[in-house]
């Protein structure tokens, strides 16, 4: 039996975050299956369809093809779903309405949870669009346990049509750590290191409300990101502060770099469907100082230290936990290491392969009979 799937390229036409990190993976991880012929891909062809300006990864297994000279929602909306073969993946929140044999992942609601984040047309748009392709394709993935149950309290969809399928580590671990002058200049076991920017629901502005008395100790802080006005809002301006530096968009290997050579990774956010920086440090061996809220506890468990995102005091004992007591940096490192190990792009592709079988009809072999398969 043939069956065909279609990936929505869409995402390779945007900015890099973590939702289009997601979907990059995902793809490869997927290509590398189909090539070892697991159960799960015979007689299984997938083909990526891409927008105009679209960056084509290499791929061996699965094919790949521009269609129609637009981009954006328009394009995913007309030109990819009258191109559909079969059924679709779509990983990036957004997929054709008319296309109902159709996998979406909806990585999290925080356009409704924290709505400040966000410009007034994106969040209209989501909130307008997200129910009715949760009611409408045949199955709703997302990231974490908590976004699943954000998504049946907010009746996008029934919980039956949910399957979890988190992110990876292993991209974080093939990085190879290079400085650049700025990140040199601002490394080492006295710096902080904030991913996120100005955006709100980051909540940055909790560790940068703290530099004085960080300064007071010796520690500066480190920040890195940068919003895209077209979606996320920012608050105020980035303040000049002689201990905090902004440093932009950095590559993977110069995060890398920064992440190895710092104290630890402060991770302040109201809501987070998934938080793959913290993930990605605990791979690198950085240790992490996360809030307490929505997913973080779920993906880090007892690998990072935690505080209510509300209380700077709580934030300050903890890096001073980190700074003054070695042994329990070390832990941490160790304990974040093997917590990341728990998170694998192939078995997360595997699980994207059960659900595509299952909608085309399939019965699906045991995950013992898999694994003895691919052995």
């Amino acid at each position: 039996m043939e069956r065909s799937w279609t990936i929505n390229g869409r995402f390779l036409a945007q900015p890099v975050t973590g939702v289009q990190r997601y979907a990059f993976e995902i793809v490869h991880a997927l290509d590398e299956l189909l090539l070892e012929q697991s159960a799960l891909v015979r007689g299984l062809r997938i083909e990526l369809l891409v927008p105009r300006d679209a960056r084509v990864p290499s791929l061996k297994a699965i094919s790949s093809r521009t269609v129609a000279p637009m981009y954006g929602q328009l394009w995913e909306q007309t030109a990819l779903a009258t191109h559909v073969r079969g059924g679709l993946l779509s990983l990036c929140n957004t997929g054709p309405l008319s296309v109902r044999k159709q996998i979406l992942c909806i990585h999290d609601l925080n356009t409704r949870i924290y709505p400040q984040s966000y410009s007034l047309p994106f969040r209209l748009l989501y909130r307008s669009l997200i129910p009715i392709l949760g009611r409408r394709v045949a199955t709703v993935a997302t990231v974490s346990d908590y976004s699943a149950g954000e998504l049946v309290r907010h009746r996008i969809c029934r919980p039956a049509k949910i399957t979890v399928i988190p992110n990876g580590h292993e991209h974080a671990a093939r990085w190879r750590p290079r400085h650049s002058q700025t990140t040199r200049s601002v490394s080492g076991r006295n710096t902080i290191v904030v991913i996120g920017s100005a955006i709100p629901h980051k909540n940055t502005g909790l560790i940068i409300g703290m530099a004085e008395r960080l300064a007071s100790v010796g520690l500066r802080i480190a920040v890195v990101g940068m919003s895209d006005d077209r979606v996320f809002k920012a608050v105020g301006r980035q303040v000049s502060i002689s201990n905090v530096t902004w440093l932009g968009r950095l590559s993977d290997e110069e995060l890398a770099a920064l992440l190895q050579d710092c104290l630890c990774l402060a991770f302040p956010s109201f809501v987070e469907g998934f938080g793959l920086p913290p993930l990605e440090a605990m791979a690198i061996g950085c240790p992490v100082v996360a809030s307490n809220r929505a997913s973080l506890p779920e993906i880090c468990a007892r690998a990072a230290l935690y505080a209510s995102p509300e209380d700077p005091e709580a934030w300050f004992d903890r890096f001073m936990q980190v700074r003054n007591m070695p042994d329990v940096r070390e832990t941490m490192i160790g304990l974040g290491r093997a917590r990341a190990s728990n998170f694998q792009w192939k078995t997360s592709a595997a699980r994207y392969l059960e659900a595509m079988a299952r909608l085309d009809g399939l019965p699906l072999p045991s995950r013992e009979a898999v694994a003895l398969s691919n052995a």
